[in-house]
């Protein structure tokens, strides 16, 4: 099986598809990791019926600790499905999803990187404010996050046990717990993916 991986900006994905669309057969496996374009813009600029995956990595792929989502096209088999899944499995982690929700998977896991980065900076500036002196304050942070994942994919519990866990009655965790709730913290994330999500859809409808 031949596999072409379609990596380039949304903005360059018609001229580069209108370019290789000679070579592209059914004895091809497309994959596209163009974001914000829906497999029948690709069908559509290339002029055929091809065997299509579209794949939405995230930029942790550079450390190969990716989220990626795989969409299925009609023409790609189980068999091209389970290839995409081994080539993007080797960079991270991947889901099967229908392809409509693919720009919430551009809002959440693909945009995410930098929620997390934010919330690492602002929970270092914390430490600062407190104290603690810049290059440790963001060595802990970011190390916390990474551990609390670590436990959270490993362990197979939901997020909400080992907040319980780490928060004990009266303590200092429950009393930081509360201020975020007050401050709108968990609203504030679930908001930014929602705006992240229809942003999605709004360049998505400017490709067709």
């Amino acid at each position: 099986v031949h596999i072409v991986i379609l990596a380039v900006k949304p903005q360059d994905i018609k001229e580069v598809l209108a370019e290789i669309a000679p070579i592209l057969d059914s004895s091809k496996v497309l994959i596209s990791i163009a974001a914000g374009v829906s497999l029948k813009v690709i069908s559509s600029v290339a002029g055929k019926q091809l065997r299509l995956i579209r794949a939405m990595p995230n930029i942790a792929a550079l450390v190969l600790e990716s989220a990626t989502a795989l969409s299925q096209g009609g023409e790609a088999s189980a068999e091209d499905l389970e290839l995409a899944q081994e080539i993007f499995g080797a960079l991270g982690r991947t889901v099967v999803l229908s392809e409509a929700l693919m720009d919430a998977v551009t809002g959440m896991s693909g945009s995410g990187p930098a929620y997390c980065a934010l919330f690492i900076e602002a929970l270092a500036d914390g430490g600062v404010q407190m104290g603690l002196p810049r290059r440790e304050a963001l060595d802990l942070a970011t190390q916390t996050v990474l551990g609390t994942a670590r436990l959270l994919m490993e362990q197979g519990e939901h997020p909400a046990e080992l907040k319980d866990r780490v928060a004990s009655p009266g303590g200092t965790t429950i009393a930081g717990i509360a201020s975020l709730e007050a401050k709108g913290f968990r609203s504030a994330l679930i908001e930014a993916v929602a705006s992240a999500t229809q942003r999605s859809r709004e360049l998505a409808k400017i490709r067709e």
